[in-house]
């Protein structure tokens, strides 16, 4: 159980609840040991009586009539004990189970924090059904264990002290004979909880594959249906689905092996209570009620005993499940903050020498890039396709480190400043558009959530959105679908810049940004552009080269190296890669 210690944290945050859940438990189960005392009494109270009547003879009045109040007695006590057992079962479940669910909320919570400061790099090792699984289904299997299996677990510590406490104070020979099998039900114990443990991993593996592969297929639905492949995915998933259930079959396997060995076990307590009980009885050494009073003790171990397997199935499988989670909540950041410098940004950008290689694939996209950007100039980077054009970006958002070299901002380096004042303010608009499946008002202004309605929209307007959002029957509490799927590529830009541009940001960094729009309506966004990015540092990563007139600086990528730089006309008169590029792309825009 080494990997459930992580929550211990929570049965120190909830220990009230836990104290109150074992005290309630000792109290119902205390009470559950009066009925059977109460029963051999009541028996005992009988036979006596019945022995009497024998040797007397003959007496006045029925035996109902002589002693009817007496057996109501007793029967009221048996009465009054089950409601007061009745009302701390419902308080050790209030204490108990309430507190597994505040430990799951808690659980959950702390899983997707972690998970957003977990750097870019981590999401690119993991797939996103497997962070699904690992907060839903892995969670749900811990939260088994801190409910159910603990308190059935606790119940049955208290069960045993107390009914062996009882039984021995009775007859230790009985006990003995009574207990004799559960040591072998616990060596059943031990070697299957290992079996299980193992098999319960290896279905949270396999649910976690499903869970990807659904996330994935229903993502990229419309490619699935429009290449003919929903037939050739249905039979992937059907085949893994198989696999699933053989695992959860070989699972129940082992539980349906494991229930009736200890049914059993606990029969042959049964048995070996009659048995010697009979025999202790002729010797005079307990009473014919003591043997009622054990075999209700071993009716009442009967379940506890045989939910042993049960727990221990619940504690294995949030074993394995914890495992997973423990796994991700052990992952450190690779970003972090240095020294959380957070001073006003005025947008001065310095690359000094710098080259960066992707750990995961081991691409080198940067290679010694220097090259400088004063505030409120605009730089454009061309260059062809993985020339590493976005790398800039990503490492001016800090999504990544870098190997060599040195950037700063304002003449500090980067690393010094707090990553969430960087990135507030900076207004980044990625290549792979993400719109949330929200309201294009609050996709918007989900950088700015203060932004007035009139703000949001003279926005869109500027972008030129505005009559697109008012042409839609909900206008701008449209619900834009999951990544934004109701829209069209250039609808989705355009909002893009908007929701960049919306918080007021430092330095604009446009990532291809305009590449779904039409020419005249990018000249409408450029030339809007020209003026709100005065004053405001503007980095723009293009394949366009038509609107880089006006640009105060442009470098040329390729393969990760500058290769060219200067201006627009500069670099039309060197007559190298860039004036290629853009004869290239005048003569494809004339044909």
């Amino acid at each position: 159980m080494k990997h459930l210690f992580a929550l211990n944290k929570y049965f120190a945050k909830y220990k009230w609840h836990l104290l109150l859940g074992i005290l309630f438990v000792s109290i119902y189960r205390f009470c559950s040991i009066l009925i059977p005392q109460t029963i051999r009494d009541a028996l005992d109270f009988v036979f006596s009586k019945v022995e009497e009547t024998k040797k007397i003879g003959e007496v006045s009045g029925s035996f109902s009539a002589l002693y009817g109040s007496d057996i109501l007695s007793y029967s009221l006590k048996m009465i009054g004990f089950a409601i007061i057992m009745g009302i701390f079962m419902f308080l050790m479940r209030q204490t108990i189970i309430v507190m597994s669910r505040l430990v799951e909320y808690d659980l959950r919570k702390e899983i997707y924090n972690h998970y957003q400061k977990l750097d870019a790099a981590f999401y690119k090792r993991n797939k996103t059904g497997d962070l699904m699984s690992r907060i839903t289904e892995d969670v749900s299997k811990v939260r088994m264990y801190l409910g159910p299996a603990l308190l059935y677990g606790i119940n049955l510590i208290a069960l045993f002290v107390i009914v062996i406490i009882a039984m021995f104070k009775v007859s230790p020979t009985l006990s003995f004979y009574t207990l004799l099998p559960l040591p072998f039900l616990s060596i059943s114990i031990y070697y299957v909880s290992r079996i299980i443990n193992k098999k319960s991993e290896a279905i949270q593996i396999q649910l976690a594959k499903l869970t990807s592969i659904s996330q994935e297929v229903y993502s990229g639905i419309r490619v699935v249906k429009s290449y003919v492949k929903t037939n050739e995915f249905l039979q992937f998933f059907d085949d893994e689905s198989e696999t699933f259930k053989q695992k959860s079959l070989d699972l129940a396997r082992v539980n349906a092996l494991f229930f009736p060995l200890m049914i059993l076990l606990i029969g042959l307590s049964t048995l070996l209570t009659i048995y010697m009980g009979g025999i202790l009885v002729s010797r005079g050494e307990i009473t014919n009620g003591n043997i009622a009073e054990f075999i209700i003790y071993v009716n009442y171990l009967t379940w506890p005993f045989t939910s042993i397997g049960w727990i221990a199935s619940l504690i294995q499988q949030a074993e394995a499940s914890q495992k997973r989670i423990n796994e991700f909540l052990d992952t450190k950041p690779e970003i972090h903050d240095h020294k959380r410098l957070i001073t006003p940004f005025q947008g001065n950008i310095v690359f000094k020498e710098v080259s960066f290689t992707y750990k995961d694939s081991g691409i080198k996209a940067l290679d010694n890039i220097s090259f400088e950007v004063k505030q409120g100039q605009k730089l454009a980077i061309v260059g062809l396709t993985a020339s590493g054009k976005s790398t800039i970006a990503d490492l001016l958002l800090r999504t990544y480190d870098i190997d060599k070299g040195e950037i700063l901002i304002d003449n500090i380096p980067i690393e010094n400043h707090e990553i969430a004042h960087l990135r507030k303010s900076i207004g980044y608009v990625p290549q792979d558009i993400f719109l949330f499946s929200d309201t294009i008002q609050n996709n918007i202004s989900f950088g700015a959530h203060d932004a007035s309605m009139d703000k949001i929209k003279q926005m869109a307007e500027e972008v030129v959105v505005h009559e697109d959002i008012e042409s839609f029957p909900q206008k701008y509490q449209t619900i834009v679908g999951e990544r934004g799927v109701s829209l069209s590529g250039g609808q989705k830009q355009r909002i893009s810049i908007a929701r960049a541009l919306l918080k007021n940001p430092a330095i604009v960094i446009l990532d291809d940004s305009l590449s779904a729009v039409d020419t005249k309506t990018e000249h409408k966004i450029n030339h809007y552009l020209e003026n709100e990015l005065k004053g405001r540092t503007s980095i723009i990563i293009t394949h366009r080269l038509s609107s880089l007139n006006n640009y105060d600086h442009i470098i040329v990528l390729d393969e990760g190296k500058i290769i060219e730089e200067g201006s627009h006309d500069d670099l039309v008169r060197k007559n190298g890669k860039y004036a290629e590029m853009l004869e290239k792309q005048k003569y494809e825009y004339n044909s």
